[in-house]
């Protein structure tokens, strides 16, 4: 009987003593000031040149263009039809489907300001947006982006692509 009462009033009394003290620990909120540090700030300032790891060859990735070859401008396709035509169209006119329901129309990269713009202004469009474009680093990695920019360029020269300079589409309709 003895052992009987025993045992729940142990259990009893190691419940009791889990009070909220684990729960509600001393902590400091996002921005909320301190006493602690002389500046008056909970958070710690980072210190001078400190890179966040990865950062460098990020930014590397986003300067430095891949050589342009067949796959490249293949994979720049493909990511054009998933992120870009919506809105650009599949042609680069800016009359894409998102267009057609109302939303302001893209210009076409068939103007001549696009056509004389260096491609790392079309990369930092992808990584910044531009105007109603919203950026769209966090979807398009950075050699995708430089594909897109191959894409592109592989459009606006078909726009005004002759036969003599691809003399071989000659033949590709008889």
């Amino acid at each position: 009987m003895r052992r009987a009462l025993l045992a729940p009033l142990a259990a009893a009394l190691a419940l009791a003593a889990c009070g909220q003290r684990m729960v509600q620990q001393k902590r400091y909120d996002t921005y909320e000031p301190s006493d602690f540090w002389a500046d008056g700030t909970s958070a710690r300032p980072i210190p001078d040149g400190t890179v966040a790891q990865g950062d460098l060859d990020y930014e590397a990735a986003l300067k430095n263009p891949p050589p342009v070859t067949r796959e490249l401008v293949e994979q720049g396709h493909h990511a054009f039809e998933a992120f870009c035509a919506p809105c650009h169209g599949f042609t680069g006119e800016g009359n894409g489907v998102i267009v057609q329901r109302g939303f302001p129309a893209p210009p076409s990269y068939d103007i001549p300001r696009l056509r004389s713009a260096p491609a790392q202004h079309f990369v930092d469009v992808i990584s910044n947006g531009y105007g109603v474009m919203y950026s769209y680093a966090d979807r398009v990695s950075p050699h995708d982006r430089w594909a897109i920019v191959a894409y592109i360029r592989a459009l606006q020269l078909s726009h005004h692509a002759t036969v003599a300079e691809a003399p071989e589409a000659k033949d590709l309709l008889k």
